[in-house]
């Protein structure tokens, strides 16, 4: 019972990692056309199919990466300091990374903002028509 019940776990990430190399592959095979009509040139299908390959085993490593730099902090969760830490070796892409946080740290701040000040002048309107109301049975 328990021998299959791994066996059908195995099968099942067996079948997820061919579909993301599927999907790594699509996507590979789609750059390479796009580059092709860009330079005027072509790619083979096993270069595309080489270019997959690496760009997977490339993933892979960097998600092992990953998951052992946020277990260093001792932390569950992968933030965006061990994205940069991945990217050290590459300064545009530490750049780009960089500034890419930055903007979605921005982006945050002002729909926080946003979100208090709805929040503040929603508890306004709420609290005007009381006193308006006790204002009226003043007079």
């Amino acid at each position: 019972m328990m021998e299959e019940e791994e066996g059908a776990e195995e099968q099942q990430r067996f079948s997820y990692q061919q579909r993301l190399k599927a999907a790594v592959h699509y996507t590979v095979g789609c750059l390479c056309e796009e580059v092709a009509s860009d330079k005027e040139m072509q790619f083979s299908k096993q270069t595309i199919a080489a270019i997959s390959e690496v760009t997977f085993q490339q993933c892979e490593n960097f998600a092992k990466d990953l998951e052992m730099f946020a277990r260093h902090a001792k932390r569950s969760t992968i933030n965006t300091e061990d994205v940069k830490l991945l990217a050290r070796r590459s300064n545009s892409l530490l750049k780009y990374i960089t500034e890419k946080n930055e903007d979605i740290a921005q982006f945050n701040l002002e729909r926080k903002a946003k979100k208090k000040k709805k929040l503040e002048d929603e508890n306004k309107n709420s609290v005007e028509p009381a006193e308006a109301g006790v204002v009226e049975s003043e007079n």
